[in-house]
């Protein structure tokens, strides 16, 4: 049987103290991490996107602003299948340095990201 060295073990009770840090270490980075949200909200995506990235992208059909022709549409974004909620949500928690500093939330992030997933096609 291996032993472990002296210096690297912990007593019961120093390691019955350590747990509950080691357990609210992880979930709070676990919260730290731009993922969707399980019960994101497509609606107040659209809300979103036709506030903040309307000006310069076709976000809905029903848009009252035209957008820039150059930049890709969030359709063309929902057809392209490297695009997951995950990745988008990642995107907009940094997003290229052309973009607004929206500094959207992560239940923001969470909404435009399941807002630009609802337009991909069945």
């Amino acid at each position: 049987m291996i032993r472990c060295p002296e210096v690297f073990r912990l007593s019961r009770s120093r390691a019955r103290n350590a747990a509950p840090s080691v357990l609210v270490l992880a979930i709070l980075m676990l919260g730290a991490m731009p993922m969707p949200a399980v019960g994101a909200d497509a609606a107040a995506g659209k809300t979103l996107a036709l506030q903040w990235c309307s000006s310069c992208h076709l976000v809905s059909q029903d848009q009252p602003t035209a957008a820039s022709v150059s930049l890709p549409s969030f359709y063309d974004i929902a057809q392209d299948p490297d695009w997951t909620e995950t990745t988008l949500a990642t995107f907009l928690a940094d997003p290229h340095p052309k973009m607004p500093n929206m500094s959207l939330g992560n239940t923001e992030i969470a909404n435009l990201a399941k807002y630009i997933n609802s337009l991909r096609p069945q």
